[in-house]
């Protein structure tokens, strides 16, 4: 079907989506983000019992990155599986000085020496397993040998070991088990799979792990002004949304369907949204109320349902989020066209939506409670959100924070939550973190400003 077979032909006769509560009043910001943390959650809850291609997958290690585990990563095998050397040295039984076995030495890798007698040591290396009746393991550098005098009488080789400290029973052994025991919960469902999983899971014993499915994002650009090569001319300016929106979402580990650029093309747009196969479709600019901004249209023509028109946010106040109708849980995020209103908006209700969607059990990203430096000025009825760096503990403002502009978040590391009417010096806000490392508490990079 097309818009113009759909119930609505113009924009004059067509009756305008209606939010599910409060027709045509903005959203709080927190309520905002909330309304889109539980689509998300009831699209996953819905999705849980259908097959198409939402049951977990096992992936092996090197592809699993980023996702989301399905089940609990369960210990496969104790940690360590033996009891095994903390450090380079000495294995030593029973009370020094020992007779070094000069023959033997345990390394990483390789079988253990024979057991040790009272009275004997043998060097080991950090991660060798440690000999039966080993009873400490002494550092190279708290111990020191010399020929024994019986050995120097007879000319013949063979050594002593003494320790320079106090030796303790079992000091640096990691015992069979320190870590964890084999079916040892290490880590809950909906954890995020980072490096460190990585490296924890492969300790574990497992060569794969069972994660949850991506959503599944598509991107649509709207405009007829925007330009993907060279210098803005003529009235057209270069198209910053597209290249930001596809790794933005990569990094919130989704799985990026397609970027697509469709002009101000009422029916291209809704052609784009009805047939599109995303779990979210999030689009760019159109959210207002000018001569081309189709969104509205688009969403009613579709049969949509508004969940939150307008919020009460500073930039990026006219973004929406809408349950599209048919098959399965499938939702909209309109992001008003301005950069920094657009990053609003991912923050606001794509972000959110997606982290429930997901299954994860984190909160998206924030840190609570950080110090502003500087006064900052506020929206006299609304959240405003603001680039900041974080310096010696405190956040610091970032100048270039107007709607249409990336200056200020491309130097920051995350924007501060500022309550209506502004915050104080010294005033804790919360931080939005940004999905990717960033240089935190470092000195900001040159050229930089602050408000």
């Amino acid at each position: 079907m097309t818009l113009k077979e759909s119930a609505l032909v113009t924009p004059e006769t067509a009756p305008r989506s209606q939010p599910a509560e409060q027709p045509h009043r903005a959203t709080a910001w927190p309520e905002a983000r909330a309304v889109a943390a539980r689509a998300g959650a009831e699209a996953r809850a819905a999705r849980a019992g259908e097959a198409a291609g939402w049951e977990p997958q096992a992936v092996p290690l090197g592809a699993a990155l980023g996702r989301v585990l399905a089940g609990p990563l369960l210990a496969l095998t104790d940690l360590p599986s033996f009891d095994t050397s903390a450090m380079d040295g000495w294995a030593v039984a029973g009370t020094g000085p020992w007779t070094i076995r000069e023959e033997d030495a345990v390394l990483a890798g390789h079988a253990s020496a024979a057991e040790l007698a009272d009275g004997e040591a043998v060097r080991i290396a950090t991660g060798a397993r440690v000999p039966s009746g080993t009873a400490a393991v002494i550092r190279t550098e708290h111990s020191r040998t010399e020929q024994s005098a019986a050995e120097r009488g007879a000319g013949t080789s063979g050594s002593l070991l003494y320790a320079l400290r106090e030796v303790r029973s079992r000091q640096d052994i990691r015992p069979r088990g320190q870590e964890c025991r084999a079916g040892d919960p290490l880590l809950p469902a909906g954890s995020l799979v980072t490096p460190a999983v990585l490296g924890l899971a492969a300790a574990a014993g497992y060569d794969a792990l069972a994660v949850l499915p991506r959503p599944r994002v598509e991107i649509l650009v709207l405009g007829d002004e925007l330009l993907t090569a060279g210098l803005p001319r003529e009235g057209l300016i270069r198209d910053a949304l597209g290249p930001m929106l596809g790794p933005w979402l990569d990094a919130l580990g989704t799985e990026v369907l397609a970027t697509r650029r469709i002009g101000d093309d009422a029916e291209e747009l809704y052609e784009a949204v009805t047939g599109s196969v995303a779990d979210l479709v999030i689009t760019t600019g159109g959210t207002a109320a000018g001569p081309v901004d189709h969104v509205h249209r688009v969403l009613d023509a579709a049969g949509a349902t508004l969940l939150v028109d307008g919020v009460k946010v500073r930039p990026g106040h006219p973004m929406l989020l809408a349950r599209l109708a048919g098959t399965g849980p499938r939702h909209l995020v309109g992001l008003p066209g301005n950069p920094l209103a657009a990053v609003s908006g991912l923050l606001t209700l794509a972000e959110p939506l997606l982290t429930a969607l997901a299954g994860g059990v984190r909160e998206p990203h924030h840190v609570p409670g950080v110090p502003v430096q500087d006064e900052v000025q506020g929206h006299p009825h609304d959240t405003r959100l603001v680039p900041v760096v974080r310096r010696a503990g405190r956040a610091v403002p970032l100048h270039y924070n107007g709607p249409a502009m990336l200056r200020g978040i491309a130097a920051a590391d995350g924007l501060a939550v500022v309550p209506p009417g502004g915050a104080r010096p010294g005033q804790e806000l919360e931080i939005l973190d940004l999905p990717w490392p960033t240089a935190v508490g470092t000195a900001p990079a040159q050229g930089v400003c602050f408000t």
